[in-house]
C-alpha cells in the first residue's frame, strides 16, 4: 500500500524536522490515525515528493523528512475544463475526477442553466473549497502539481475573451455529429466546455460555435453533468494522452 500523501502549501526542506500545518496534522493523526514513525509523503505543488516519517507530539505533529525526489505524473495533454457550475456534490465529483484524469486547470463558469447563484463573497469561498477538492484529489492520485481552480467567470464573458484564441475549444453537444475519435490530437493547449444541470442552453451553444468552438458528441446517450466532463476527459486521455 502506498504511503499516505499530504499537500502542504509551504516551502519544504529536503531533510530535517518540519512542523505540519494544523489541517495536515489533524488529517494524519485524527482521520488516518497514523502513529509515531509511520511513513508519509509531503508535496507542495512544485513537482517533487518529500519522504519522511511522522513524529507525534500530543495533538501536534511533525514530519522528519529524509529525502526528496522529482516525480512527474502530469498528462502530456494541457486541457482546461470550462465547467458550468453545478450544485454541491455534483461539482465536487466533477472536479475530483477531472484532477485524477490529468486536467491542467479548471474554470468554473456561470451559464444560463446554472442553478447556483453566487455573490462575490460566496464565489471566493466556493473557489477555495474547490481548490481544496483538487488538492485532496492530488493527494489520492499521486500528482505532485496542483491544478489551478480559476476565478469564477460568466460563460458569455469567457467566450468573448477567447473568441480569437487559436486553441482547440471543444463544447459537449449531444446533437453534434462529430465524435472525439474523429479529431486530431491537439498540438497546443485545449479547452473542454461542459454544461451544468440541464445542459448547455442552445443560445450558448450557438454562440460558442459562432465563436469557433467545435461541438462534439459523447454518443447517443445523454450524460449527467457530473458524468459528461469526466467521460470526455477519459476519452481524450485514451485517444491522445497517457491512458
Amino acid at each position: 500500500m502506498a504511503n499516505p500523501r499530504f499537500y502542504c502549501p509551504m516551502p519544504l526542506p529536503a531533510e530535517g524536522l518540519l512542523t505540519l500545518p494544523e489541517t495536515v496534522a489533524r488529517h494524519a493523526v485524527g482521520a488516518l490515525r497514523l502513529n509515531d514513525g509511520d511513513a508519509l509523503v509531503l508535496f507542495n505543488g512544485d513537482g517533487r515528493e518529500h519522504h519522511g516519517v511522522l513524529v507525534r507530539q500530543g495533538k501536534h505533529a511533525q514530519a522528519h523528512l529524509i529525502g526528496v525526489q522529482s516525480v512527474e505524473r502530469e498528462s502530456p495533454l494541457d486541457i482546461t475544463l470550462v465547467q458550468g457550475i453545478s450544485t454541491g456534490e455534483r461539482m465536487d465529483y466533477t472536479l475530483q475526477k477531472s484532477v485524477e484524469l490529468g486536467i491542467r486547470r479548471i474554470l468554473p463558469v456561470m451559464m444560463l442553466r446554472t442553478v447556483v447563484r453566487l455573490d462575490p463573497d460566496k464565489r471566493h469561498k466556493r473557489r477555495l473549497h474547490w481548490q481544496g477538492v483538487a488538492a485532496s484529489a492530488c493527494e489520492q492520485c499521486g500528482r505532485n502539481r496542483l491544478p489551478e481552480v480559476l476565478e469564477i467567470e460568466d460563460f458569455s464573458a469567457w467566450l468573448a475573451r477567447t473568441r480569437h484564441d487559436a486553441s482547440l475549444r471543444l463544447i459537449l453537444d449531444p446533437g453534434a455529429s462529430r465524435r472525439l475519435s474523429q479529431l486530431a490530437a491537439p498540438e497546443q493547449p485545449a479547452y473542454l466546455i461542459a454544461g451544468p444541470e440541464g445542459g448547455i442552453d442552445p443560445r450558448e451553444r450557438d454562440a460558442a460555435i459562432a465563436a469557433g468552438c467545435t461541438p462534439v458528441s459523447l454518443g447517443p446517450r445523454i450524460l449527467r453533468t457530473e458524468t459528461a466532463a469526466v467521460a470526455a476527459l477519459a476519452a481524450m486521455q485514451g485517444l491522445w494522452g497517457d491512458l
